[in-house]
């Protein structure tokens, strides 16, 4: 079973059955077939990429896991609306927090497609 694909179609088969194929890569492949981005470039910017998600997401462990569970009983010493602050990071503060990362996310990826050229707009 080999996919049989015609470059002038959009339309393939597969088995004898019609298969849609999907629009090349932009970061890849350029207008006239040619790399858009040099494989050094995808790999600054993949690992750039990499790097922002691991702090976001040891900053949210931090703060759901550390916060939330390890260091509740230091935290609830603390008070923040009425109730103790270990409490509160348990319930509230870690979605609070996820939801600002989520934000933060989006505004450095949309610096980070800039910076690599790789932007949308």
């Amino acid at each position: 079973m080999v996919l049989h694909r015609s470059l002038s179609t959009k339309v393939g088969t597969w088995a004898g059955l019609p298969v849609a194929r999907l629009p090349p890569d932009p970061i890849s492949i350029g207008t006239q077939g040619e790399p858009a981005v040099s494989k050094e470039r995808q790999s600054a910017y993949w690992q750039a990429n990499l790097r922002l998600m691991a702090i976001l997401l040891a900053i949210w462990f931090i703060v759901s896991y550390g916060a939330g569970i390890l260091f509740v009983d230091f935290l609830d010493k603390f008070h923040f609306a009425g109730f103790p602050l270990g409490f509160w990071f348990a319930q509230q503060g870690s979605i609070y927090v996820f939801v600002i990362l989520i934000f933060v996310y989006v505004l450095r990826m949309n610096k980070l497609d800039r910076e690599h050229d790789v932007h949308e707009d």
